[in-house]
């Protein structure tokens, strides 16, 4: 017997919440977990099966990924969704919230994939999906230590794909674009007013991520939640699945761009919307 029971991380709102709705419907048997079980209490009206889970807790994991175990056998599809962004100048931000972004983005998610694969080995198939960003290719002023975090997914990924592959376990990237959740409330909210050369910097910073997710721009290329929920569950459903899935058009276009331009030529381009500090 292969299970195939999906356990997804930071299910409280936006793209979790809409990932585990999605598969329940799809008739997949999902553990939606969060922090805190009652944020999470209406999912299990929608047919899924709810875990407290703080991918920044050991034991926390540990006991998540038990409790799925002894009811199927093995964790057969991760999706590693918890996530934030930290954002505000490199120099500005405190060493213990930098620690906090990776402990979240990359740490609990490296951790969490480790204590599944060894159910996903036993059975022979597994899956393991990791949402990455745009951001995890590209780097925008101010968010370096959300985009240090993401890079990080991305090449963990690499890595990860090539080690397991035998095992009859995938890999997967989603590579979102501009999503319109509570990313960029949490992304402004996380940046502290200091009185420091960063000030205006920093100011600047929170509004072009506000206008960004916010303005025409992200309505006319970005997406919703459910947007990424889609990727994700064909991600899980193709017999083959491909690497990666950037999900709408923002990310295509920046992954684009970044891609074509030198260096000093993306500098110069960004430089038009944010401020030198």
């Amino acid at each position: 017997m292969i299970s195939r029971a999906v356990l997804v991380t930071g299910c409280s709102s936006g793209i979790g919440r809409a990932t585990a709705e999605r598969l329940a419907r799809g008739g997949w048997t999902v553990y939606a977990s969060a922090r805190r079980i009652d944020a999470i209490a209406s999912l299990q009206e929608a047919g899924c099966r709810l875990l407290q889970l703080d991918v920044t807790d050991d034991n926390s994991m540990c006991e998540a990924v038990e409790e799925v175990e002894r009811a199927e056998g093995a964790v057969g599809v991760l999706v590693n969704n918890a996530g934030y962004s930290q954002s505000g100048a490199v120099e500005s931000v405190p060493l213990d919230e930098a620690h906090r972004q990776f402990e979240t983005n990359v740490f609990g998610l490296v951790r969490l994939t480790q204590l599944v694969l060894p159910g996903m080995r036993r059975q022979g198939w597994g899956r393991v999906v990791n949402v990455s960003s745009m951001g995890g290719r590209l780097s925008f002023p101010g968010g370096g230590w959300y985009h240090a975090s993401k890079h990080a997914v991305e090449a963990l990924s690499d890595v990860l794909r090539f080690e397991v592959q035998s095992f009859g376990i995938d890999v997967v990237v989603i590579q979102p674009g501009l999503i319109r959740t509570g990313f960029a409330e949490a992304a402004v909210g996380s940046i502290e007013a200091r009185d420091d050369p960063y000030a205006t910097f920093n100011a600047a910073v929170g509004a072009a991520t506000a206008g960004a997710y916010e303005g025409g721009f992200a309505r006319v290329l970005g997406g919703g939640p459910e947007t990424v929920a889609k990727a994700i569950e064909r991600a899980v459903s193709a017999q083959r699945p491909r690497t990666r899935y950037r999900v709408t058009a923002s990310a295509g276009l920046f992954m684009m761009l970044r891609r074509l331009l030198p260096d000093r030529a993306w500098d110069a381009l960004v430089g038009r919307t944010y401020p030198k500090p």
